[in-house]
């Protein structure tokens, strides 16, 4: 039978709160981790207390799985963020019914709804060639030679480009952007098919902050934003 020291004052009250309630102590690491140590330093030096080694390691797996649940619940935030986002702009985009609305939209709430600093049509033309459209001369079109997309988008590679690229940039290049350019540090850069008789374009959605479009993130949305694009504006060319 065992038999306890008669505890006074404080320490009694104390002893009582714990008897009648053990998950104060148990749920607490800190007071564990305390109550664990005192034992291990009566042990003396030369004792290995396995089970205080054991309890520091699941200590450590447990505080690498609440980082690892917090990493995704933020990650999951961020996706629902980033879908409402390009859901938005996508409503925001088929609501007009001419053209120069179309493109004036596009730096104005679709570029709100993407957090964008600028977007950019870039149309191919030919030599002598002169852009056929109502809005010419409008902010959000960029007329560039032929050929001019698809280098863009290798950054000068030989190899082909992939239809949407997302990347890091010092600034974006003039020729896109315009007066913005110094102002844009990533971009999502997507290929536009306007059509057999037409040649190739590029959407260019620039961004000010470095992380915005960054290799390697996910585009599927991007993919489902560049397509509806390419629909809306082959049937309005």
């Amino acid at each position: 039978m065992t038999t306890h020291t008669p505890a006074s004052g404080v320490a009694a009250a104390l002893r009582k709160r714990i008897l009648s309630n053990p998950a104060v102590v148990l749920d607490d690491p800190e007071i564990m981790e305390a109550l664990a140590s005192a034992q291990s330093a009566n042990h003396g030096g030369n004792v290995v207390d396995m089970r205080s080694m054991a309890m520091a390691r699941l200590e450590t797996r447990l505080d690498r799985l609440e980082e690892t649940h917090q990493t995704v619940i933020a990650a999951a935030y961020d996706s629902v963020a980033v879908t409402r986002q390009v859901h938005r702009a996508l409503l925001t985009m088929i609501a007009p019914l001419e053209f120069d609305e179309f493109l004036a939209g596009l730096n104005g709430e679709v570029a709100d709804c993407l957090r964008a600093r600028a977007i950019r049509l870039v149309i191919e033309t030919r030599t002598g060639e002169k852009l056929a459209s109502p809005a010419a001369g409008c902010d959000a079109i960029a007329t560039v030679p032929e050929g001019y997309t698809t280098g863009y988008r290798g950054g000068g590679r030989k190899a082909k480009p992939q239809d949407l690229i997302l990347r890091r940039v010092q600034a974006g290049a003039p020729e896109v952007y315009g007066d913005l350019a110094s102002q844009i540090s990533s971009e999502a850069v997507m290929a536009l098919d306007l059509g057999p008789s037409r040649l190739p374009g590029m959407l260019a959605i620039g961004a000010a902050s470095p992380d915005a479009y960054r290799p390697g993130d996910a585009t599927d949305l991007l993919e489902v934003f560049a397509a509806v694009f390419e629909r809306l504006l082959r049937s309005w060319l």
